[in-house]
């Protein structure tokens, strides 16, 4: 079945970096777009970057962009999203999905000084 597992984040201080990674397996990862995603406690899922099946094509949310870094390696099934300059703001539970949803096992990023 399909499976993504996220890993990378922590506890960092404003203005350090993380980076994500997402493993996938159960699925043709190399045919699918995919996305991360990211929820606060006490707010909605909400899109942070998005790269297409070969990676020609990316998107962020403007808070992001220039700081944020999403890749991916087909070879190894896997998604990436360094993420620099971090901000309080950026602090929530991390996803990576097929789908624009906020499900799974997560990776928790804080970001506190």
């Amino acid at each position: 079945q399909v499976r993504l597992v996220e890993s990378g984040g922590g506890l960092v201080a404003p203005g350090e970096s993380l980076r994500l990674s997402c493993a996938a397996s159960g699925f043709s990862f190399k045919t699918y777009a995919m996305g991360w995603y990211r929820q606060a406690p006490g707010k909605e899922c909400e899109f942070v970057a998005a790269i297409s099946s070969i990676g020609g094509n990316i998107h962020y949310r403007p808070s992001v962009q220039g700081r944020f870094t999403i890749s991916r390696d087909n070879a190894k099934d896997t998604l990436y999203l360094q993420m620099n300059s971090l901000k309080p703001e950026d602090t929530a539970v991390y996803y990576c999905n097929t789908i624009e949803e906020c499900s799974g096992q997560g990776t928790q990023v804080t970001v506190s000084s």
